[in-house]
């Protein structure tokens, strides 16, 4: 009997033992999207091909197309710009004139003036999807070819095409992607995570760029840094987060001192006032993956 009582509640115990909280950080350069055009099915493939001038959300794309029965690829060549995609596909001179247009493509006035360049090299077919409305499920656009147009559109509603990647595996076999939700910095690291009376707690430590434009304003610096807390229900459904800066060149946060328990798993903080901020202290606790902000 006890043989059968261990052999029948083992695999529940290696379960439930197994169900824990893990972070995994993804770049992706490559991105496949479904779609259609002129409401035909199509599949297309784009990968990141390099940065225009200094921002990352403007950069040179390659890759292809096919309508979904014929599975025949179509090469294309284009630009991202901060969510919208200029494809062109030249034909017999695709890869001649792919790099002519990038190599005309120098500056972000020059991004601007796409289309003007890829027409001056005559391109069979072309494509522009623009991101109106990032909050819908699809992306809208044109595909034009022999100076007629028909409508497109991608079954997404994020076409960028280099993504920084924070996968949370949760318990329940659930899991969520950071850049979803958060940001597109990713930049996360997984510290604790613990459960209360209202639900789970994830405490992550974060460290990325103040901006993707190294041209900007704060694009040189160190970057953002601090705290998230992600708040779950008691079945791992996600609910919210809470953001807590230790060092920011954006809201110019600098001079942080920090101290730390006997035991490491209490962090104080002490944050001098800033020009957009006032002075504050926060008390992360690892142990109990929580973050408490006072003055």
């Amino acid at each position: 009997m006890k043989k059968l009582f261990i052999t029948l509640f083992l695999p529940l115990f290696v379960l439930c033992f197994c169900q824990k909280v893990e972070l995994k950080a993804v770049t992706d350069s490559s991105q496949i999207f479904k779609g259609e055009i002129a409401g035909v099915p199509v599949t297309m493939q784009l990968h990141f091909a390099g940065i225009a001038d200094c921002s990352l959300y403007q950069y040179f794309v390659d890759g292809w197309y096919y309508y979904d029965k014929y599975q025949k690829k179509i090469p294309l060549t284009g630009i991202y710009d901060y969510g919208k995609l200029s494809l062109y596909h030249f034909g017999n001179k695709q890869k001649q004139n792919s790099k002519l247009l990038k190599d005309q493509i120098t500056s972000p006035q020059k991004v601007e003036k796409t289309a003007e360049i890829a027409e001056a090299l005559n391109p069979k077919e072309s494509i522009t999807f623009t991101t109106d409305n990032p909050k819908e499920n699809s992306i809208t656009g044109n595909f034009y070819m022999d100076k007629k147009t028909q409508p497109a559109k991608l079954f997404t509603g994020n076409d960028m095409i280099y993504r920084y990647n924070n996968y949370l595996t949760l318990p329940n076999n659930k899991k969520i992607n950071t850049f979803d939700f958060i940001n597109k910095h990713g930049g996360n690291q997984l510290i604790s995570y613990a459960s209360g009376d209202n639900g789970n707690r994830i405490l992550l430590y974060f460290e990325h760029s103040s901006n993707f434009n190294a041209c900007g304003r704060c694009g040189a610096s160190e970057g953002e840094k601090g705290y998230r807390i992600l708040y779950f229900t008691k079945d791992w459904n996600y609910k919210n987060y809470e953001e807590f800066l230790t060092e920011s060149c954006l809201e110019n946060i600098y001079d942080t001192t920090e101290t730390k328990s006997q035991d490491r798993k209490i962090l104080k903080y002490k944050i001098k006032k800033s020009s957009s901020t006032a002075a504050y202290s926060l008390t992360v606790d690892i142990k109990n993956a929580s973050v408490v902000k006072a003055k």
